[in-house]
């Protein structure tokens, strides 16, 4: 029988809190990013599309590594904020979003740069004859047509963050109600041999993930019936 205890929700709660903080925040970090990786012909470009994309191929505990010594009491950041009577982030939830933003970062750049570069030059040019200023520009003409892009960073930037585990480990460790998301659950219960606990909480996160996904196909393809109408 699936059940999940209440220790599970409070990791479940923990996740949902992380995969929302950490989505909103990349979206806002992420689409003037994604804008002038679109549009720029800086010899830079290659390099920071190849940063961005570092998390897809790099070991996510190397990440987590890193981001441990950064964010611990002796690192750089840490250091300094220590010094200022912050606190280090290593091993609590600021230390998680940081880590959620870092890993899930082309997840959240990428489909807006396809979006941004799919739109082309064109519009935005007939929008400038008509004395649009760049934020209009932006609001009308680029916002409907790159939504897609929108849509399809938000939720796998959401999505990805439901799933993260070896970076999250590494900066967060498992401290419950504070830094043990579901991923770490149910690692837990693996290694205690608790199969029933770890089935329930991963059903969960599959069907939810699932869900998200199909949301995303479903919208992306009325998003494009509209646009062809």
């Amino acid at each position: 029988m699936l059940w999940i205890s209440e220790p599970d929700w409070v990791a479940l709660q923990l996740t949902l809190k992380l995969a929302v903080i950490s989505t909103a925040i990349l979206l806002v970090l992420c689409l003037p990013l994604a804008w002038w990786l679109a549009h720029t012909n800086s010899r830079l470009k290659v390099a920071i599309e190849a940063l961005v994309a570092m998390p897809l191929v790099l070991p996510p505990t190397v990440i987590g590594f890193y981001l441990l010594i950064l964010l611990g009491p002796r690192g750089a950041v840490g250091g300094f904020l220590d010094d200022i009577g912050v606190g280090h982030l290593a091993f609590s939830f600021a230390g998680l979003v940081v880590g959620s933003i870092i890993y899930s970062l082309p997840f959240a750049v990428q489909p807006m740069q396809n979006a941004f570069q799919a739109i082309g030059t064109r519009p935005l040019e007939v929008a400038a004859t008509l004395r649009a200023s760049p934020f209009d520009r932006f609001l009308s003409v680029v916002a409907p047509l790159a939504r897609s892009g929108f849509l399809t960073a938000a939720v796998l930037s959401f999505a990805h963050t439901l799933g993260e585990f070896g970076v999250l480990l590494m900066i967060g460790g498992s401290i419950p109600g504070e830094t043990q998301v579901a991923s770490i659950a149910i690692y837990n219960h693996v290694e205690a041999m608790d199969y029933a606990a770890a089935h329930g909480l991963s059903l969960f996160l599959l069907l939810m993930a699932f869900g998200l996904l199909v949301a995303v196909y479903v919208l992306n393809r009325r998003f494009k019936v509209v646009g062809v109408a």
